[in-house]
């Protein structure tokens, strides 16, 4: 059971969505109309994940990511947004945001999102995680030569391989398939490379992977 707030200023929206992760198990400890009631219910709700609208009165969608993320690095927000266009996905994703679906999305859709959300991973309507993979290639920078600056954490050969195919894009599952894993070993990989490199979350621990290239060395 996860603890999930729902954040959006559609009542009638805002309810079925409420309704599909209650009769799903989940735990709906809040709700909220706008950015700013959002920002200020949180602390005590204490949200795993939060499914957040952009478009929100008082403060936006990006706003509310960045002040919830800056008060809590441990929530995961998922946008759950009618605009599937690339720059809002980006600079919700820059805010903090770990996934980012469109309204079109099915309810099964949704619950699954939240579901995988809640275990750190980064998903995206199909189409946008390839946008966010090129954007941070793009804005990515040179590794650091040998023997200058600060060191980068040694991981064992295991977690540049879980991490090589989490830049990839490649699920929890997959990763367990391919590297003949079970789902809670790859998940503890995982948390044990964030905890190394002082990462907060999958979207940020494949940017890492990109700039240290390691996507490119995994056909």
């Amino acid at each position: 059971m996860t603890r999930v707030m729902v954040v959006d200023d559609h009542p009638m929206w805002r309810d079925a969505v409420v309704r599909d992760l209650g009769a799903a198990g989940h735990d709906v400890v809040a709700t909220a109309a706008d950015g700013g009631e959002a920002v200020r219910r949180a602390p005590a709700a204490r949200p795993e994940v939060v499914v957040l609208d952009l478009q929100l009165p008082v403060m936006s969608g990006v706003e509310v990511t960045r002040a919830l993320v800056a008060a809590d690095p441990s929530v995961r927000v998922l946008v759950l947004s009618a605009s599937g266009e690339h720059a809002d996905v980006l600079e919700a994703v820059k805010a903090g945001a770990t996934g980012y679906l469109v309204k079109s999305a099915s309810s099964v859709e949704l619950l699954d999102a939240v579901a995988r959300t809640a275990l750190g991973e980064a998903v995206f309507t199909p189409g946008l995680a390839g946008l966010v993979l090129g954007e941070y290639r793009r804005l990515s920078v040179e590794p650091v030569a040998a023997g200058s600056g600060p060191a980068v954490p040694r991981l064992t050969e295991r977690e540049t391989e879980v991490l090589r195919l989490v830049a990839k894009g490649l699920s929890y599952k997959d990763i367990a398939e391919r590297l003949v894993l079970s789902h809670r070993t790859v998940q503890n990989h995982v948390q044990n490379t964030l905890n190394k490199l002082q990462l907060h979350n999958r979207v940020e621990l494949v940017r890492y992977a990109i700039e240290q290239g390691l996507d490119d060395e995994l056909s």
